[in-house]
């Protein structure tokens, strides 16, 4: 999957970078944060992207290119079951179970050409964070995109492997202040807020074919587009229920296996329909063609500290946005989407929502929120840092 790209980030040309980024996602599942910003990265940047495997899923056991980025899968703790429980307490039991995913993490870094100690070392998968703290560089950063403690089975070791991690960077890289706020950083850290974007010209060119599945559909559309996982299925039901005249589309893959069959407060309603995950080239073929788009996110610590990028492609779509108040951001685009403070509040103001016709106004909006001018930042910062810390 090669994301677009207006521009690439500004950047030195005289100088080589080489970066090795330890990721929670997979580059192939969901296009996220890490992918857009990455893909900016000037062409003087040399990136490897280490990502985790995933039962049921595409692996790339041996390396390939996304554009200009190395991508190869590697197996770690992440992938245990945890239900062996509490024998993963044991230090002496994780290492030696993180030992073969160790070993093929350095065959790799060593034949993709990473190996030297001038590199860069960027972490947003805290499993790898004790590892990734010993690993010789010339400067180590930690992306804070969620707050990775507070998903759920997240095993109690792992506060251990990212305190590990934070205590060796010299920079970090956060999603919101709250976000920040609950991160328990040394003293003069360097730490930069650095939020989600858009790529607005893709959401806001108009595609001229309508996907198929969605013209057989008879009504107004109210729209999710995301991952599942944290869709709150409930006030779906409850909004599906109080508007059977109307069509809840619902878009993205789940980290769940199985997810769809397991909702049974939706899956048997008659209006609402779940397509799996949309490519993301196709997806504002999807998007635009939404009368309401939903963001009907459940509230907790989790979603609490996010910085949500469907806000800004649905703005950058043009289409009417109705959300849960869950998050900050969601606060701040208060002049731009209509925001419900319950589920009772959010079912009342479809109708209103959906007559919404501000299109200009959620587009201006939607351009101060730049990929490019994201990954442009995050490369200033990383070049500053890595002459900040010479040997």
């Amino acid at each position: 999957m090669n994301l677009p790209s207006d521009k690439g980030a500004s950047s030195s040309p005289h100088r080589r970078f080489r970066l090795v980024w330890f990721s929670e996602i997979q580059w192939d599942f969901l296009s996220t944060r890490k992918q857009r910003l990455l893909c900016r990265f000037p062409e003087n940047w040399s990136i490897l992207f280490i990502e985790p495997y995933a039962l049921g899923r595409r692996h790339h056991w041996l390396p390939v290119k996304r554009g200009r980025i190395w991508v190869v899968s590697v197996p770690f703790l992440k992938s245990v079951p945890f239900r062996i429980g509490r024998l993963l307490n044991i230090p002496l039991l994780r290492a030696l179970l993180s030992l073969p995913g160790m070993v093929l993490m350095l065959f790799w870094v060593a034949m993709l050409g990473f190996g030297s100690s001038k590199r860069i070392i960027g972490l947003s998968n805290i499993y790898w964070g004790r590892v990734a703290a010993y690993l010789p560089c010339r400067l180590r950063f930690y992306d804070a995109n969620d707050d990775h403690l507070a998903f759920p089975g997240t095993p109690s070791w792992l506060k251990g492997s990212l305190d590990s991690y934070i205590s060796s960077v010299h920079l970090v890289f956060s999603v919101s202040r709250e976000l920040t706020s609950q991160l328990k950083l040394p003293t003069g850290l360097r730490t930069v807020e650095l939020g989600n974007g858009v790529e607005f010209n893709h959401f806001a060119g108009f595609r001229f074919e309508k996907p198929a599945a969605l013209s057989r559909l008879e009504g107004k559309i109210l729209g999710y587009a995301g991952a599942m996982d944290w869709l709150d299925t409930t006030l779906m039901a409850a909004t599906a229920c109080a508007w059977p005249e109307c069509q809840i589309v619902l878009l993205g893959p789940a980290y769940q296996r199985e997810w769809w069959k397991k909702q049974e407060a939706i899956n048997a309603l008659p209006n609402v329909h779940y397509f799996g995950k949309i490519e993301y080239a196709e997806l504002p073929a999807w998007v635009q063609r939404f009368d309401l788009a939903l963001m009907p996110l459940l509230s907790g610590a989790l979603k609490g500290v996010s910085h949500p990028n469907k806000l800004y492609e649905y703005c950058a779509a043009g289409v009417p946005v109705l959300s849960m108040n869950y998050c900050s951001a969601v606060e701040r685009a208060r002049e731009v989407v209509h925001v419900a403070r319950s589920h009772e509040e959010f079912i009342g103001m479809v109708p209103e929502a959906m007559a919404d016709r501000r299109v200009e106004a959620r587009q201006a909006f939607a351009r101060q929120h730049s990929w490019d001018a994201l990954a442009a930042s995050m490369v200033q910062e990383l070049e500053k840092g890595w002459q900040e810390n010479r040997p």
